[in-house]
């Protein structure tokens, strides 16, 4: 293998308050150790059309404390494709990219894994995706901020609901995982939390937040996760208003979306961003490839990419059984 001298470096997928904070520092660990780096626009899609951008330390200055990301992000169809994944091969030789630091989530990190598998070349990722669902890391990048705004609204839902006794239904994000809607619902006080790692029965939430409501004449929140398998905060309300026992309760639901993505990274995940964006470096100049940088347990650990796709992490039960009893 030739000693790499030029680096890309690229956001993609689900964008993450905290990738502007390792897209900086990839980018001054490379110009320290005299390596050329690339900023590759818009993800894969970018690297299809040869859309890239020389950087240095002026180019990533200023943008520690922003949210989204500098370069942007895309999915792209055409990546998944032989033919997209050739083009992107082309222009990334053509540009002299001798290796690849990759910024996102599960997604970014399998497609990566495909093209090295077919083009060899060195590639590294650092995890950063706001649903902390990533094998091989104990947080993402993005997780802490978004957890933190989450919990924010939730702490303003709460003052109009104890104000008029209402039941709020609200939904954070969570596709796949519900590491958001477990956390926020004990730092926010929730009374329930309902997850796609385990199946809430309807008629245990109607028995519980029924007699919660009605018995105690108190306001209650239920932090629902995007990819429940009851459906999703607006199906759970319809069901529920469907219900005689709850037709003098004022049910309302709020979907927290994508504000949970935006806005500024929080401190932890500046540092965590920081310190992943150079031990990617460092990976990829130890001769590392076809790997993810993590924390675990504090220390930077390595994690082959097909693991960190393919392997589920678990929630902490300890954790769901701690909602459960303080709810």
């Amino acid at each position: 293998m030739d000693v790499i001298q030029k680096i890309g470096v690229f956001t993609s997928g689900g964008d993450a308050p905290g990738m502007n904070a390792c897209l900086r520092a990839v980018v001054r660990k490379s110009v320290s150790i005299g390596l050329d780096v690339v900023g590759i626009r818009r993800g894969y899609q970018g690297m299809i059309e040869g859309d890239f951008v020389d950087m240095d330390s002026k180019s990533v200055s200023n943008i520690v404390q922003k949210g989204g990301t500098i370069l942007k992000s895309a999915r792209s169809k055409a990546f998944r494709t032989p033919e997209g994944r050739k083009k992107a091969a082309d222009q990334l030789k053509a540009a002299g990219i001798q290796g690849l630091v990759a910024i996102g989530g599960d997604g970014t990190l399998a497609g990566a894994s495909v093209f090295y598998d077919e083009y060899q070349i060195p590639l590294v990722g650092c995890p950063g995706t706001i649903d902390n669902d990533l094998f091989g890391t104990d947080e993402t990048i993005g997780f802490d901020t978004a957890l933190n705004t989450a919990i924010e609204n939730i702490d303003k839902i709460r003052d109009t609901a104890d104000a008029h006794d209402r039941l709020f239904l609200v939904e954070v994000m969570g596709r796949d995982a519900g590491f958001i809607a477990l956390n926020c619902g004990i730092g926010g006080g929730a009374e329930m939390v309902m997850i796609p790692e385990t199946l809430t029965d309807l008629d245990e939430v109607k028995n519980h937040i029924s007699s919660l409501m009605s018995s105690q004449h108190r306001s209650s929140i239920v932090v629902v996760a995007e990819g429940d398998e009851n459906g999703g905060a607006t199906h759970i309300a319809s069901v529920l208003r469907a219900d005689s026992a709850f037709e003098n309760i004022d049910l309302r639901v709020c979907i927290l979306g994508h504000t949970q993505r935006g806005g500024a990274p929080s401190a932890r995940d500046r540092v965590l961003a920081s310190r992943l964006g150079v031990a990617a470096v460092d990976a990829l100049m130890a001769g590392h490839t076809n790997v993810m940088v993590g924390i675990i347990n504090g220390e930077i650990k390595l994690t082959a990419s097909k693991n960190v796709w393919s392997r589920k992490k678990s929630i902490s039960y300890e954790l769901l059984s701690l909602i459960q009893m303080l709810g």
